[in-house]
């Protein structure tokens, strides 16, 4: 019997070579412990990539995108993670202008630690808050000085554009996303299910 076809909103998130493995698979855990377990609320989640096919992350893992750019469904929201990849990319005028036709079709654009710094080089966080991975602080205001960069907040919300800081922060932005979309109390049962409770080391 043939899959039934994903009618609702979509999620994807954006692979590409070298690219942080928690920066992906930390909101991708998050997102789909929500879409799987609350299929009610009418949300799927699934990865993209230039190509699609198999993309080598920075440290070796192997990920498959569920579909390339050209046949990703359309999105409701994007998750931008970063990672050494994203160095490229800020030259990359065809990546780029791929960003900038997303912030007109998707209406909530999200990002992972350097991810972030893709979308100002794409012209979007022109005037806006947003933070990225501590150590791209001064990247970030660097590539668009009009750009108020929060140093201190694990991730910023902006409305239409959410920006996380590192790596694992991307956790917290995923959970907080379940949250803005489908209320707090489903944040929390996504929470409990992946038992993330996190405390300092010490």
């Amino acid at each position: 019997m043939a899959a039934t076809k994903h009618t609702g909103r979509n999620i994807g998130i954006v692979l590409f070579p070298d690219v942080e493995e928690l920066d992906a698979v930390g909101p991708w855990e998050v997102l789909a412990a929500w879409t799987h377990s609350f299929p009610e609320d009418g949300y799927a989640v699934s990865c993209l990539s230039r190509a699609g096919g198999s993309v080598q992350c920075a440290k070796g893992l192997a990920l498959q995108s569920h579909h390339s750019f050209a046949d990703a469904p359309k999105l409701d929201v994007l998750v931008y993670p970063g990672g050494q990849g994203t160095r490229p990319q800020l030259h990359d005028r065809d990546q780029l202008d791929w960003v900038r036709r997303q912030r007109t079709e998707v209406p909530l654009m999200t990002s992972v630690c350097t991810g972030s710094l893709v979308y100002a080089a794409a012209g979007l966080l022109s005037h806006r808050p947003a933070t990225t991975h501590w150590a791209s602080l001064d990247r970030l205001a660097e590539l668009d000085p009009t750009i108020d960069v929060r140093r201190d907040e694990r991730f910023v919300d902006d409305g239409d554009i959410i920006t996380a800081s590192g790596v694992s922060a991307g956790i917290d932005m995923a959970l907080h996303l379940v949250a803005r979309l489908a209320g707090p109390d489903r944040a929390q049962q996504v929470r409990r299910y992946i038992q993330y409770d996190p405390a300092p080391p010490g």
